[in-house]
């Protein structure tokens, strides 16, 4: 559509702009600003190029909100003209020869011709600017769109109306052409609310930042702008307080709401050492943060960027609606000019012809078209990134909707990354809970990290810890203490071959067939019982499998792990395949071999993982958190999550539904209401005015604004 130069030379404008010293979150608005300005370009407001260059001056305050003072002018600008408009035409109807007829009064007196004839050149010229200026910059650029419809349409109407009250025979219809310039007025504000409603999201997003601190600095706390924070600076949260910046918690223990950041609906627990994110809500407890990332390399502001990337990233079906509004211009007009020409070659006057010919082309503006794809874009973005889904690639989200297999990395995505207890065995009738009590109780005491997995997994089943005694470690081979004075050992498989202690048991050789590490619980020198333990199983994962393979597609898993290992979890989850066994540069090559199957996605944690996710056809980093600058993938998600795959590939479904839905209803009004504009049922009485045309273009554009807000994940 037209006006994409003059949007660049904004951006660009933008971009120099960015090099004042200015609050890194504004900075990032003025980056948001230009997608907005986008959206209003294609869908036609040209007119408003003079404020765009005044809301670049107004950028070089400080002081002022450059998106919030932009659409709050091109809002009352087109509000003024509306109203202005609408009151000039009411004498304009009041004097008119087909109205005075119709409702059967008469009000002629010396010049009201040329009374209408100034009022309707008023609205016009102020009324009809915005369409006008439009014309001008679509010829320039050559790319003809909406505006020059509409400012073909009026114009005709004017000028042929202006040269009958100045003595050419026919009939003046100066109450349509005013009539049609206020509905057109009042449509495009109707849209542009809309627009900015479906653009506000990340307004919203950046305006959850607090703009002030309490810095802790000499023993004292101090009220200063969150812009004069640095890194290192402690500062003090205080419950129900938003967290000012990116930082680490040094004191104090907490939970925080990230819902609105992250798409995490519950509270997440926060000790000292523990990350948090700028703008989440501090709960209950009291914290002192020291500052780690301020400006434009905290969370929030990545996320900005990224959406706006996104928001801005080219799209194949909005490439295929610009293409298809441009071909309705040019149709439009020539189907208008044969309209005018077949009314005249069947004897209509003149006038009847020219207002087939101007129907036509005000009915056919392609504004749907114009807003059928940005509208869904602006509104499944915003919804992505409030649900901790950040898309770095509007076509790699597009094809996430064909997608039939997706390949999982296993440690870290699938599974968490950590020892944990998957099988406890009694060998001589002890109960698993006291197997488990008795070795967490004697591995309290290790660091190493199959004895924290013990110990960790017995405080998730609530098991109670007994105390040990004479503890000591059996280098490289367990650990052995006293607990209720009795003799207990954690040992490794060497040390029973050491000591000649043969455990006969089906299960254990099948525990080690799975891949798992062993450990085995001695009461003196007798087995009382065995402990398995592997990379532990995200729980959400047996979710995320059963809702993908739901929704038709094939899942994987690739690993550098063993085989057995790779195949007790693919069993674990119910997997259509695995790769194991493979090495970081080897994974690249097991996607190409999937892809010559199916249209294929990879999901990592993008650091060993890199070139798999940009050979992928999607490339999907899991558990980024506050890291969201991964290069290599085309979607990242926040949270360590899997079921949020399936939630990405969901919303891509819904998004492109969206889309088709507003391109077949703004192609299909369109194949409708250009026949019925030039006429083809006025045998059965059916004619439609210019500012009935108008009407139906601008509720067709309304609709797929509504049906655009009605996305939902």
């Amino acid at each position: 559509m037209g006006g994409q130069k003059e949007d660049e030379i904004m951006k660009d404008e933008m971009h120099k702009h960015e090099g004042d010293k200015m609050h890194e979150a504004h900075r990032e608005i003025h980056n948001e600003a230009s997608k907005v300005d986008e959206a209003h370009k294609i869908h036609g407001e040209h007119e408003m190029h003079e404020t765009d260059k005044r809301m670049m001056e107004d950028m070089k305050d400080h002081s002022k909100h450059p998106v919030h003072d932009h659409h709050k002018h091109m809002l009352e600008d087109f509000k003024k003209r509306f109203y202005i408009s609408l009151v000039l035409t009411f004498p304009i109807l009041l004097l008119s020869p087909a109205i005075q007829t119709f409702i059967g009064y008469q009000l002629v007196f010396y010049g009201s011709v040329y009374l209408v004839f100034l009022l309707s050149s008023i609205v016009y010229f102020y009324g009809g600017y915005p369409f006008l200026k439009g014309l001008f910059n679509e010829v320039k650029q050559k790319q003809p769109g909406m505006m020059t419809l509409i400012a073909v349409a009026i114009s005709v109407a004017y000028f042929y109306s202006a040269a009958v009250v100045f003595g050419l025979e026919g009939k003046f219809f100066f109450w349509e052409l005013t009539t049609l310039i206020d509905i057109m007025l009042l449509g495009h504000w109707i849209e542009m609310r809309s627009v900015l409603g479906a653009s506000r999201a990340l307004e919203e997003l950046v305006k959850i930042m607090p703009s002030e601190a309490h810095l802790i600095r000499d023993g004292e706390t101090l009220e200063v702008k969150v812009e004069e924070l640095k890194t290192g600076d402690k500062v003090l949260v205080k419950p129900g307080e938003k967290i000012p910046v990116d930082g680490i918690v040094l004191e104090g223990e907490t939970f925080v709401n990230e819902a609105m950041l992250t798409g995490e609906s519950r509270p997440v627990s926060k000790r000292p050492g523990d990350k948090v994110i700028g703008g989440a809500i501090n709960g209950e407890g009291s914290i002192i943060v020291e500052v780690e990332k301020t400006g434009k390399d905290t969370y929030l502001n990545q996320v900005v960027e990224l959406v706006r990337q996104a928001q801005e990233s080219k799209s194949r079906t909005q490439d295929l609606a610009n293409r298809a509004a441009f071909l309705l211009t040019i149709i439009a007009l020539i189907v208008g000019v044969i309209t005018l020409s077949v009314w005249l070659t069947y004897g209509m006057d003149f006038v009847f012809a020219i207002e087939r010919a101007v129907t036509v082309m005000v009915i056919a503006c392609p504004h749907a078209l114009g807003l059928a794809i940005p509208l869904v874009v602006a509104v499944s973005t915003s919804i992505a990134a409030k649900s901790g889904l950040l898309i770095r690639d509007r076509q790699a989200f597009e094809r996430a909707k064909d997608l039939q297999a997706i390949v999982f990395d296993k440690t870290g995505t699938l599974t968490e990354g950590r020892f944990g207890v998957t099988d406890i065995l009694s060998l001589n009738g002890t109960a698993e809970a006291e197997i488990l009590s008795i070795s967490a109780s004697l591995e309290a005491n290790s660091e190493h990290p199959i004895a924290q997995g013990i110990v960790e997994s017995a405080k998730g089943r609530g098991v109670k810890l007994l105390h040990a005694e004479e503890f000591k470690a059996i280098p490289g081979k367990g650990v052995e203490g006293k607990i209720n004075g009795r003799n207990y050992k954690i040992v490794s498989p060497g040390f029973l071959r050491e000591n000649g202690i043969e455990i006969k048991n089906e299960n254990v050789e099948k525990l080690k067939q799975q891949g798992k590490t062993v450990v085995f619980l001695l009461e003196g020198d007798k087995p009382t019982g065995v402990i398995a333990l592997a990379d532990v199983v995200r729980k959400e994962s047996r979710e995320a499998i059963d809702r993908l393979k739901s929704m038709g597609i094939r899942c994987m898993m690739l690993t550098g792990d063993n085989r057995f290992v790779a195949k007790w979890v693919a069993e674990e989850l119910g997997l259509d395949n695995y790769f194991a066994e493979v090495l970081p540069h080897e994974k690249a090559e097991k996607i190409k071999e999937v892809q010559k199957n199916f249209v294929a996605a990879m999901v990592g944690d993008g650091v060993n993982d890199a070139p798999a996710l940009a050979q992928a056809d999607v490339g999907i980093a899991i558990g980024a958190g506050t890291d969201v600058a991964v290069e290599t993938a085309d979607i990242i998600l926040v949270r360590n999550d899997p079921r949020d795959v399936a939630d990405v590939i969901e919303l891509s479904r819904k998004t492109y539904s969206k889309m088709r839905q507003n391109l077949l209803w703004a192609t299909g009004y369109n194949a409708f209401a250009i026949p019925l504009a030039a006429g083809v049922l006025y045998s059965w009485g059916i004619l439609l005015t210019p500012a009935a045309g108008a009407v139906l273009m601008s509720l067709s554009t309304v609709i797929v604004a509504i049906n655009a807000r009605l996305l939902k994940m």
